[in-house]
């Protein structure tokens, strides 16, 4: 796609055409660049044409869901444009969950593949869901495989015991084995508006995780929408991607924007911040999307030792709301525009962001292009207030999702008059500027990701000591909001908060798990005897004098 999309109306596509493109405009430039492993564009183009041609040798077709629970590594950005090149429909999946929530994701979602790494930490999450038959074939991609021939050996010399064994049967498919050389997948017709691909998980206004239907014309809308909004970047330049390529951030602002513009995705599996320390001093990039604890972990680090930051223009803070004080310490230290931009899953995901050179303080900045954001009012959402005045937060444009994935009656619900109702209450200025003032839902943002409350009940009340349980967000210094538990025990019934945080580690992933579990003997109640938090937060910003 060459520079036309900068003006006129945004182009329609299928996702992979974006690599096709890329490949075809940027063949040497590097794509990838994992621990010190590069991989050029032309090389990425022939790596995802043969997955995808092994893919629809297992049997993906057109519309089949394929689920990827990986960290960012070179086989996440492979499947990705090889399951859409197939037909097929990319479901993202953390590699934080449990078993328990991989399973569910997998049957709501009916994917019957899934791609995983062979670290026992990931791969021991699948083995139970193998052997029940859930799913009829798991690909492994080789940890080893992946790396430079020097890490290799390090890796193999002191964390060989973390790699898991894998079975030797049909179902297991070693990720080399997907690949068929010589063999180019069968064309798909694609028709961008409609269909759909990629389901994103998220708790929408209800805090119930659902898939988010995203189209192969919302992804692309987003990516030139946000690209529009940036400087010129030169192609080759670096994306230093560190947030999970399976949140939606990540997956537009990341992945598919560095594609588009042939940028190089500068891989970190996970924030170490001696690793992220040494790659960014490597790789000098010009691009550091980022979600706000990753830059308060910087500030605090760089407050100690010397972190080589000068070589970073700009970075794009989202998914949590981006304090002042850590904006205006990390511009200090690097000398970059750090700006704040807003959106959900629903809207794949970038609504508005601050303008480069122009940030307005406190605000989550103006629409992007072809975006319309109407509040409106909270009592009667038919009318849309004037500026100044708060209310719901409701948007309309392209990148705007198809729906709820099987779920109609909640789709229909999160629409007014066909504006997306974001769950946000805020205002506009006189000059666009959008402002968020509050949350209608309770979904807890904890380091950029989401927490939702009713899953940590849920998991609290399967233990047989809990009667009642209520889970709210509290403020905390580095992950903006954590969770903590408010819980009532069955009668003479005895547990330690130790014994209990043990129990929820089998049941919830590390940042679902409360930080602080306060037991009482009552907790509050509406008038109808519904739990209710709204006493319990007023409690919890009492203590913190807010």
């Amino acid at each position: 796609m060459d520079a036309t999309w900068r003006s006129g109306a945004i182009p329609a596509l299928p996702v992979d055409e974006l690599l096709t493109d890329a490949a075809a405009r940027f063949p040497d430039t590097p794509a990838m660049d994992f621990l010190g492993k590069r991989t050029s564009y032309a090389e990425l183009s022939k790596l995802v044409e043969r997955a995808a041609a092994g893919f629809q040798l297992l049997g993906v077709v057109k519309g089949a869901r394929v689920a990827l629970c990986l960290p960012n590594t070179p086989y996440y950005v492979i499947c990705y444009y090889a399951i859409l090149r197939a037909g097929g429909v990319v479901v993202n999946l953390s590699p934080l969950y449990v078993e328990s929530e991989i399973r569910h994701f997998l049957k709501d979602s009916g994917a019957r593949i899934a791609i995983t790494l062979d670290v026992a930490e990931l791969y021991t999450k699948f083995a139970p869901i193998m052997a029940d038959g859930a799913l009829d074939h798991l690909i492994i991609g080789s940890m080893l495989k992946i790396l430079d021939p020097v890490k290799r050996f390090g890796f193999w010399l002191t964390r060989r015991k973390s790699l898991a064994k894998i079975p030797r049967d049909l179902r297991h498919v070693p990720f080399h084995a997907l690949l068929r050389p010589g063999d180019d997948a069968r064309p798909v017709p694609c028709r961008p508006a409609t269909d759909v691909a990629v389901l994103q998980y998220t708790g929408g206004t209800t805090g119930v995780p659902k898939a988010v239907m995203l189209s192969h014309a919302n992804l692309i809308a987003n990516c030139v929408q946000v690209a529009r909004r940036l400087p010129d970047i030169p192609p080759g330049s670096g994306m230093l991607t560190l947030v999970p390529l399976f949140h939606v951030f990540a997956m537009t602002v990341a992945m598919n924007l560095s594609v588009m513009l042939g940028l190089n995705m500068i891989l970190l599996p996970r924030y170490e911040k001696a690793l992220l320390r040494k790659t960014l001093a490597r790789t000098r990039p010009l691009f550091f999307p980022g979600v706000p604890t990753i830059y308060a972990n910087i500030n605090e680090a760089a407050a100690k030792e010397t972190w080589e930051l000068s070589s970073i223009r700009f970075c794009v803070s989202g998914a949590a709301p981006l304090p002042a004080e850590i904006r205006s310490r990390f511009e200090q230290l690097s000398g970059c525009q750090l700006v704040e931009g807003y959106g959900l899953s629903e809207t794949s995901p970038v609504v508005a962001a601050n303008l480069f050179g122009a940030v307005r303080d406190g605000s989550i900045g103006l629409p992007l292009d072809e975006t319309i954001v109407e509040i409106r009012d909270l009592n009667n959402p038919a009318r849309i207030v004037p500026p100044g005045e708060r209310g719901e937060v409701c948007v309309r444009g392209p990148q705007v999702m198809l729906g709820y994935f099987n779920r109609p009656d909640e789709t229909a619900n999160v629409f007014v008059d066909g504006a997306l109702r974001t769950g946000d209450v805020g205002y506009a200025d006189r000059d666009g500027y959008i402002f968020l003032v509050d949350r209608i839902k309770d979904l807890i943002i904890s380091g950029g990701y989401n927490v939702y409350p009713r899953m940590v009940e849920e998991a609290l009340y399967k233990h047989p000591a809990v009667l009642e349980a209520v889970v709210i967000g509290i403020p905390d210094a580095k992950r903006g909001q954590v969770p903590k538990a408010f819980v009532r025990l069955q009668a003479n019934a005895q547990v330690t908060v130790e014994a209990l945080q043990d129990f929820l580690a089998t049941q919830l992933s590390p940042v679902e798990r409360p930080k602080e579990i306060e037991f009482r003997e009552t907790l509050p109640k509406t008038i109808i005897g519904k739990l209710s938090r709204k006493e319990l937060v007023a409690e919890e910003l009492a203590k913190q004098g807010t």
